[in-house]
């Protein structure tokens, strides 16, 4: 038991076997956040690279349209 004190001994080491475990446990948390952390970061990296290819899409359309009009002679006023 631990040193005596005022209060019960089991108590104190009820509290510091506690402590112990959340000291243990911290590790596996932060790799469990860091992991998080990644996954959801490399979710937010392919949504950007989703959305960019669909703007590059739309734009190159609008191009190919607006020069196919100006082929034809009826572009449009710009």
């Amino acid at each position: 038991m631990a040193i005596p004190t005022p209060v019960n001994g089991m108590i104190t080491d009820a509290v510091t076997q506690s402590n112990v475990t959340v000291l243990g446990q911290a590790p596996a948390m932060a790799m469990g956040a860091l992991n998080q952390v990644l996954a959801h970061s490399t979710g937010l990296m392919m949504e950007n690279a989703t959305a960019n290819s669909q703007n590059a899409n739309t734009l190159s359309q609008a191009v190919v349209t607006a020069s196919v009009a100006k082929l034809y002679g009826n572009a449009p006023a710009v």
